[in-house]
């Protein structure tokens, strides 16, 4: 298909939506964001790179994973309607990449089915070069068919931009590393353990900096942790649930956001296609599940807020469909308002 659609010269807040195209999605999907109501409209999509399942943007370039056996990353063009390849997909030198962040020049890759991250230095036109490291984990859990060895699932910069912190299913643990700039060489600083078998799947800091939230992929739990910017350290203090009591049947969540003003904290759970909404103490060491809604779809991959802080977007990748909700300011329930169609969707980004 390629890419597709005809308006340029684009301006205003635009989304990017991600997907499986082994699974029958259109690759990388852009739309037109109505800011007042949230509502979506898709301008253009491409789908040369296979499975460009996370997405991360950088001004007017979008990066995305191509979650592949043979793993790489790839840039876009967005100032037009419909995403325009770069470059080519350039390898990570790791297996299955499922999710990318921007830190110091550089595009990090968490590489699951390797259990690894990667760094790649940025060229001048934002385009990623062939990459500096690769950090290899070690490890595994008790859960036999999900914990064998190490598999990474996030990566990202902290707060304060010191750090790397990488999240590790396999492993039951988050990884804490310093990137150097000028090499793009990653050095492990520190490793925090957390309980056994829960499968740490993607980590969200408040907004002040000091806490970190990291929500669990094979036990329906998120664990609030202490961090310390200054030391590099995660402390974990506690897990509470985002399922309410007495749940049955299968929940994996999926991704967790954490609203500006760090009052609320919501997390996407697939099996009980359910958006979990939790409350934030004052000083964010604690957390506590107030509601769970439907999430308009099934099996909610990924879950996104909007830059205005009043919408909150789920892509549902089974039921093929971006569905979006209006947040209560006061409660920070969300209430749906829209959807459209995406199949196989993944990820969403704003820009």
């Amino acid at each position: 298909m390629g890419g597709t659609g005809t308006d340029q010269g684009r301006s205003g807040v635009r989304a990017y939506i991600g997907s499986f195209t082994s699974a029958g999605g259109r690759g990388v999907l852009a739309a037109d964001v109505d800011e007042a109501t949230g509502a979506l409209t898709v301008t253009g999509a491409d789908d040369t790179v296979a499975d460009p399942s996370f997405l991360a943007l950088a001004g007017p370039v979008l990066h995305a994973v191509s979650e592949t056996d043979a793993g790489a990353v790839a840039a876009f063009d967005v100032t037009g309607p419909a995403p325009r390849p770069l470059d080519a997909p350039v390898p990570v030198d790791g297996a299955g990449p499922t999710h990318l962040a921007l830190a110091a020049g550089h595009l990090l890759t968490a590489n699951y089915t390797s259990g690894s991250v990667t760094a790649l230095p940025l060229a001048e036109d934002g385009t990623a070069r062939p990459a500096t490291t690769v950090l290899r984990h070690e490890g595994g859990g008790p859960v036999a068919d999900r914990q064998s060895g190490p598999h990474a699932h996030q990566v990202l910069p902290d707060p304060s931009g010191d750090w790397v912190v990488s999240v590790d299913l396999g492993t039951d643990s988050v990884r804490i590393c310093a990137l150097d700039p000028a090499t793009g060489r990653l050095t492990l600083h520190g490793e925090t353990a957390l309980r056994p078998g829960t499968g740490p799947r993607h980590l969200a800091f408040h907004p002040a900096g000091t806490h970190a939230y990291v929500l669990n992929e094979l036990e329906p739990t998120l664990t609030v942790c202490r961090w310390d910017a200054a030391r590099g350290v995660l402390e974990p203090l506690g897990e509470t649930p985002v399922v309410p009591g007495g749940a049955t049947g299968p929940s994996y969540p999926s991704e967790v956001v954490v609203s500006p003003d760090g009052r609320f904290l919501w997390a996407a759970v697939r099996g009980a296609d359910a958006l979990a909404v939790l409350a934030l103490g004052a000083d964010g060491a604690e957390a506590r599940l107030v509601a769970t809604v439907p999430c308009g779809g099934t099996w909610p991959r990924d879950l996104t807020l909007a830059p205005s802080g009043r919408h909150l977007y789920a892509a549902n990748e089974r039921s093929g469909d971006v569905t979006w909700f209006t947040l209560d300011p006061e409660t920070g329930i969300p209430t749906r308002a829209g959807a459209i169609e995406a199949p196989a969707a993944s990820c969403v980004v704003f820009g």
